[in-house]
């Protein structure tokens, strides 16, 4: 196998520090990791029978990440030329070199352009009367975005063997494939978009010359990724806008200085016998009987997210909200579990978004609960197993974003339904290209639609939903990680 290299922002182990100083190691958190982690060799999901891969697996594979906090510095500067598998640390047999990039320039290009910029952009989150506000401050923004790719094409094209291929990873590193093809035209690059794409008419709220960069740096790719037609279709709309590209829709190319660019379109899902086997492990177990212990034998409603501004949250617990209050029938009778993983917490936007979804939670629990009956169980801290107990008994799935590039989510809960879950899913992610048919879809913004369609998913017969539930786990597992990353190098051939 030709020697392959992954870059991501995010990478497959992270390091967090005691009073002493000590470091200690554990599986990086984020749907990429998971995805990248079973092809690659590098730590899954934790739990005493859960392999983590071999040497033989990875011996290939190169991962470049950044050092996200301190301890991750700490280890960086700790190892060989920042690689983490050659100081020691267990990390499943993958190669693994943590960049060590000055922190003012990783928040910059993290925090405020990635993060409160770009992710903006693509999931349609401005409040557009009052952001965004594109001033000399941004450009400083922008300039330290432009050191942070240049660091991860300096090491790729540093590591890289002749003719290796690069797999550069999210909206983080829209630069760096063209940054690494000026520095090695002889290595065959790929980049994948996991989140949505903007439309031109939104893409354009960027700075021209800004919008303009993110796509030549894109276009220095061979072949640029996404998970759905439609995040693919609106790449190539943008792309049409670029003065000098041509775009062919039916070879789905872009040429751009005599540079040929394919837009491929690579749908990713879940490896179920690997989380159905995470599933079985004792943490999983003993978390499932602890709920079923609070929560009896009434029905639950289950949503899993981060505190993120496009998993729409607050809608969904208004949505809830109303469900009870228009249908006071399941008063007592259902449980909604919703547990949210902390997200974002350097943002404000973030930190008062999370305040909103505890607030809303407590309104619903001071207007609706009784000495009896807990309406409503909100968590607000990372519970991996917990996420998995409750996926297995969940009697209705909440998936209603703004909008998202696909949303594992969706897919992971019917894999490890018990009785067959009932799923209601926004039209907005790109999920729903895949489970559309069995899902009950809604509109996210209509919180009323939403309150109704859960009420139809309580009611649905349980032979009904079983069957709807079998046909969205055959969906979500017919693309497993696997594939996905192995489709896309297939691609660069």
């Amino acid at each position: 196998m030709s020697q392959v290299l992954v870059a991501s922002n995010r990478g497959p182990v992270s390091f967090s520090s005691s009073q002493d100083g000590a470091l200690t190691m554990r599986r990086g958190g984020g749907g990429l990791v998971s995805g990248l982690a079973a092809v690659t060799g590098a730590p899954r999901n934790p739990g005493p029978s859960h392999p983590t891969g071999t040497a033989s697996e990875a011996a290939d594979v190169l991962w470049v990440c950044a050092s996200l906090g301190e301890a991750d510095r700490t280890a960086a500067r700790r190892s060989p030329d920042g690689r983490i598998d050659l100081a020691g640390y267990e990390t499943g047999g993958a190669a693994v070199r943590m960049l060590d990039i000055p922190e003012a320039t990783f928040h910059r290009a993290y925090n405020a352009v990635a993060n409160s910029t770009l992710w903006f952009v693509h999931h349609l989150l401005y409040d557009t009367p009052r952001s965004p506000h594109f001033d000399a401050r941004a450009r400083r923004d922008w300039q330290s975005y432009e050191a942070y790719n240049a660091a991860f094409a300096d090491a790729l094209a540093r590591d890289a063997a002749q003719g290796a291929k690069a797999a550069i990873q999210d909206y983080h590193l829209s630069l760096a494939p063209r940054m690494l093809r000026d520095r090695r035209p002889d290595l065959k690059i790929a980049h994948f978009s996991h989140t949505p794409w903007a439309p031109p008419e939104y893409y354009s709220l960027l700075p021209d010359d800004i919008g303009r960069q993110i796509l030549l740096g894109i276009l220095g790719a061979d072949h640029a990724g996404f998970l759905t037609e439609r995040w693919a279709s609106a790449f190539l709309d943008c792309c049409e806008l670029l003065p000098g590209a041509r775009v062919d829709r039916v070879a789905r190319t872009v040429t751009c200085s005599g540079h040929v660019t394919r837009v491929g379109v690579h749908g990713l899902g879940i490896d179920g016998t690997a989380l159905r086997r995470r599933a079985a492990e004792q943490d999983v177990v003993e978390r499932a009987r602890a709920l079923r212990e609070q929560v009896g034998d009434r029905q639950l409603i289950v949503r899993i997210d981060r505190t993120e501004l496009s998993k729409n949250i607050v809608r969904g617990l208004a949505a809830y909200r109303e469900l009870l209050l228009n249908h006071p029938e399941w008063r007592g009778r259902v449980v909604h579990l919703a547990f949210a993983y902390p997200s974002r917490y350097d943002l404000p936007e973030y930190r008062e978004y999370t305040a909103a979804v505890q607030r809303t939670a407590e309104q619903i629990t001071d207007e609706f609960g009784t000495a009896d009956w807990d309406p409503l169980i909100l968590q607000v801290n990372d519970d991996y197993p917990r996420s998995l107990a409750a996926y297995g008994m969940a009697d209705v799935l909440l998936v209603n974003p703004i909008r998202d590039g696909m949303n594992l989510v969706a897919k992971e809960g019917p894999v490890l339904s018990e009785r067959g879950c009932a799923l209601v899913l926004s039209r907005e992610a790109g999920a729903a290209a895949e489970l559309s048919e069995d899902a009950l879809m809604v509109n996210p913004y209509d919180v009323s639609q939403t309150a109704e369609t859960l009420h139809k998913a309580l009611l649905m017969p349980r032979a009904q939903r079983s069957e709807r539930c079998a046909r969205l786990t055959a969906a979500a597992t017919a693309l497993p990680p696997q594939r996905w990353f192995a489709d896309q190098l297939a691609a660069l051939d």
